[in-house]
């Protein structure tokens, strides 16, 4: 039956959204695997009857559901061909909590973190916790059976499960499965007594064997156990609309003992012998999955091995006595928060670092986590990199030493035809490895696509048949998650990357870590989806998701619709997609995801990309004119400032002005200097302090700000250096690179290059942050032909990075006050803020400024139509931290950008970090 009837079906009958538009469809043609299937229809149940009445309907229109919470499956299994069930929209409610008998009820859609931060004031927690924490639903969780870091202690989901409430595909009554079959299918009772013999001997003992179907759950002296049973079936037996859990006690505090290891295998070896003191963790990595200096202890490999104690000294004294027993090469305890976190932070992130190896070859999925019996870990990796070596492939381990179990991302060639081929060969042989260790194909993610199929050689033809007749007592019809786990696809079928082009795309950066190619690029995303979280924190990323909470304006959103765009099957219309430019459209260009995201997915350059392609020949939004070409109409206006700004302040005159330049109506217009930077500097005399350094008049602080180049210039000269402004005018071509005028840009460049008079490595002192950052990254990209352009951008430094490479005998002004605001979302993701800390440090300037994304984001908050984003991004962080500021903070913005939004929504004056410095040398 057409898909039109069907979803019309559907949305007379639910109270929750169906869509079946291109937007909808692409953005759940994938996870966070190798594989892609495109969907008919995606439905966000609001209730148990929602979902039932899916289900139902789908059996009437012979169409396959699967069931999806944050997308980021390993193995294929959140993807499907028919209606995919979104429980992140409206089924995320925590239902009940009792710290009493330490259970709670949650929906399927709930995020563990929030499962996690409603049960911490009770000090207690929900013990799995995979390193996707922020993002992945329980509903996810159950259905992978997931582990996680701490799975040593408290086991996994299946461990700390107490019942589940589901619904089988034709909708009818919710099961309620526990402990001792309250509910089961008709025949299970039957099915299990008739199979004891194998349900007793078929099961290799192991901590993490996820693989397969959890038949043993039934077993007589186990409960039986059908809430256990179901766990790990990966949305093939029945759909989970509510669920029962168990929560654990944490400590009041954490240490983390780090071990070296000369090797990988010599740390797997060790991690065994930790597990009779009862860590908390037990994490392995190696040494190629460290890409910068982390202050780890001398190795080639580390165990992160996690205690846990009333105080921090009964913690530290527990990790102290680990590292007694490790007989490591080197070791140390870390037991500040923070240490930690940063630790943590490149264990977690090794999901999506994996992808790419230390020479930036892509690397993926597949054999992402096997598990062997841990005191096989060792001899199991020696023989693993054996077989890598014999396939002529690379990968890089890491995972849960203390159970066995390795993740992995090997550098297949999944582009071509041999490429695939070898995967398969490979695939089988390695399968055969892990059974002849007594492991399991999966050890964590499920099975999914990547190890279905392979499942006889770890269960025999008989096993795997009692998996086939078991799905059957569920789903007869055969309509839940079909190819998955039972009567599975082949583990090379559904290839995302089949559909892209082979050639690559015209494009105008020069994506110099993708070797030049779009597609390459886009292909970074490989779906784990950090940019999902919605927790406020130190990361930029991704300010437009936590504003909407919508997938399309999600980081891991637009890469899938830009993948989608590339193969043209879901979305037909290229670079003129309006389903791609309306995703793009709330993209705040923070560039957070450059340097948060853990493969390095840069969405500002891909959406200046597509912006470049899409309006080639075509008349613009006016704020593309208005705004993109800033630097000219500021350049014209200036010698009328004082009239204009007059004219500014009178009402009609200001919304007309508004509306012919795409800029929101509730926006104020920013004031113009009636004296430039530049004029400034050319009629002052300045003293000969030292050395040059080039002072680089960006527009905002010539003609917008002209007190931050003032008190730049002071700081410099008290510094005893000599700053100096280019002779000509210069510009970096930031509005033109933001609104994708990328013809512009590397025409404003190209002359910009030209103009520049100073001696070669001279150091160029750059005042705002975002066009720091366009000189640093996007001037070479636009230009990797020309060599001035990387010269130039090598020469770029921010005034905290300047003073402290070129003048660090300088003692700044001692101004001992606090301070809030904001690090620009460009200085975080591009240039780093350590210098900028340390010199407020030793000024006296206490406290921290604010993470995110400050919302205004150049263009961004300025264009029609992005005022509540804009509103709701300054929420997120900075307005609510500049509220709690005590009386005499200062406030700190070293972009035009966040001062404006300060301004304009807080009515607060904030300053540039120069600004504050040179007020400070009046003092002295």
């Amino acid at each position: 039956m057409p898909a039109t009837d069907l979803t019309r079906a559907l949305a007379q009958a639910l109270h929750g959204d169906v869509e079946s538009d291109a937007t909808a469809r692409a953005l759940t043609t994938m996870d966070a695997s190798n594989y892609r299937r495109v969907p008919q229809a995606v439905v966000a149940p609001r209730d148990t009857a929602d979902v039932a009445e899916t289900l139902r309907i789908c059996r009437e229109h012979a169409t396959p559901v699967v069931p999806r919470g944050g997308g980021t499956s390993i193995a294929g299994q959140a993807t499907g061909t028919g209606v995919v069930l979104d429980f992140t929209r409206h089924m995320r409610r925590i239902l009940d909590l009792d710290p009493a008998s330490r259970t709670a009820v949650v929906q399927p859609g709930v995020v563990l973190d929030d499962l996690r931060a409603a049960a911490a004031p009770y000090g207690l927690t929900f013990g799995p916790d995979p390193s996707t924490h922020s993002r992945c639903t329980l509903g996810g969780m159950i259905g992978n059976n997931s582990c996680g870091s701490h799975s040593v202690a408290w086991g996994t989901t299946a461990d700390n499960l107490r019942s589940l409430r589901v619904v089988r595909y034709g909708g009818g009554d919710t099961l309620h499965l526990g402990r001792g079959l309250p509910d089961a299918p008709p025949g299970l009772h039957e099915f299990a007594a008739d199979h004891l013999a194998l349900l007793r001997t078929g099961f290799p003992e192991l901590p993490r064997r996820i693989s397969g179907y959890a038949l043993d759950a039934l077993l007589p002296e186990h409960g039986p156990d059908t809430a256990r049973a179901l766990c790990g079936s990966e949305g093939t037996l029945a759909v989970v609309t509510e669920a029962t859990v168990r929560l654990v006690a944490t400590p009041g505090a954490r240490a983390l003992a780090v071990l070296g290891y000369a090797d990988e295998a010599a740390a797997a070896e060790a991690a065994p012998g930790l597990l009779p003191y009862g860590p908390l963790t037990v994490e392995g990595m190696a040494a190629d999955l460290v890409r910068e200096p982390a202050g780890l202890p001398r190795g080639a490999a580390w165990l992160f091995v996690e205690t846990g104690g009333d105080t921090p000294a009964e913690a530290h004294a527990h990790a102290t006595r680990i590292l007694r027993a490790a007989d490591a090469l080197d070791s140390t305890v870390v037991s500040d928060p923070a240490a930690m976190r940063t630790l943590w932070r490149i264990r977690e992130d090794a999901a999506g670092t994996a992808t790419r190896m230390p020479d930036g070859t892509e690397a993926w999925p597949g054999w992402e986590d096997c598990a062997v019996p841990p005191a096989r870990l060792g001899p199991y990796l020696r023989d693993f990199r054996a077989l890598l070596a014999e396939h002529g492939l690379n990968g890089t381990p890491y995972g849960h030493f203390g159970d066995g179990c390795i993740h992995v991302r090997i550098d297949f060639d999944l582009l071509t035809d041999d490429g695939v081929a070898r995967f398969r060969r490979f695939s089988e042989d390695q399968a055969d490895l892990v059974v002849a260790h007594g492991g399991s194909l999966s050890g964590e993610h499920g099975d999914g696509q990547a190890r279905a199929e392979l499942l006889p050689r770890m269960y025999g033809d008989e096993m795997v048949g009692l998996f086939t007749r078991f799905k059957d007592l569920w789903d007869p019809d055969g309509g839940l998650n079909p190819g998955i786990l039972a009567r599975p696809a082949r583990l090379d079928e559904n290839l995302r990357f089949a559909v892209l082009p082979r050639r690559p795309v015209d494009v105008a950066f020069g994506y110099p870590h993708d070797g030049g190619d779009f597609s390459a690029a886009v292909r970074r995303c490989v779906g784990v989806a950090k940019c999902r979280t919605q927790k406020a924190g130190p990361d930029v990323m991704c300010p437009s998701f936590r504003a909407t909470g919508e997938e399309a304006h999600s980081t891991r959103g637009r890469a899938r619709l830009l993948h989608e765009m590339l193969a043209g099957e879901v979305i037909t219309d290229g670079w003129r997609s309006t389903e791609v430019r309306d995703a793009l459209d709330l993209c705040l260009s923070c560039k957070g995801c450059r340097t948060d995201c853990p493969v390095g997915v840069d969405m500002a350059t891909y959406k200046a990309e597509f912006l470049h392609h899409h309006y080639k020949g075509r008349l613009r939004p006016a704020a593309h004119y208005a705004m993109g070409g800033l630097p000219r109409w500021l350049r014209l206006a200036a010698p009328f400032a004082g009239l204009l700004n007059a004219l500014a302040r009178v009402g009609p005159l200001a919304a007309l002005s508004k509306r012919l330049g795409g800029i929101d109506p509730h926006r104020t217009l920013p004031v113009l200097a009636r004296r430039t930077f530049r004029s400034w500097a050319r009629a002052r005399r300045a003293p000969s302090a030292g050395p040059d350094v080039v002072l680089w008049p960006d527009t905002f602080t010539d003609h917008l700000s002209p007190e931050v180049g003032r008190a730049a210039v002071r700081v410099l000269e008290a510094a005893g250096r000599t700053p100096v402004l280019p002779r000509r005018g210069v510009c970096c071509g930031l509005t033109h690179v933001s609104t994708g005028r990328l013809d512009a840009a590397r025409a404003v460049m190209r002359r910009t290059l030209d103009r520049l008079d100073h001696a070669p490595g001279t150091p160029v002192v750059v005042l705002e942050p975002s066009c720091a950052a366009t000189l640093r990254t996007d001037l070479p990209e636009l230009l990797p032909d020309d060599p001035r352009a990387a010269r130039l951008a090598a020469s770029v430094r921010t005034l905290a990075q300047y003073l402290e490479e070129y003048a660090p005998d300088w003692t700044p002004p001692r101004l001992d006050r606090r301070i809030a605001g904001q690090t620009h979302c460009h200085q975080h993701a591009v240039l780093g803020d350590a210098a900028e800390r340390r010199l407020r440090e030793k000024a006296g300037l206490t406290g921290e400024l604010s993470g995110g994304c400050c919302g205004l984001a150049g263009n961004f908050g300025f264009e029609k139509g992005h005022w509540d984003v804009s509103v709701a991004c300054a929420e997120d962080q900075l307005l609510p931290s500049v509220r709690a500021a005590e009386p005499g903070t200062e406030l700190l913005a070293d972009g035009f950008s966040c001062r404006t939004q300060l301004d304009q929504l807080a009515g607060r004056r904030a300053r540039h970090l120069a600004e504050v410095l040179a007020e400070g040398l009046d003092g002295r």
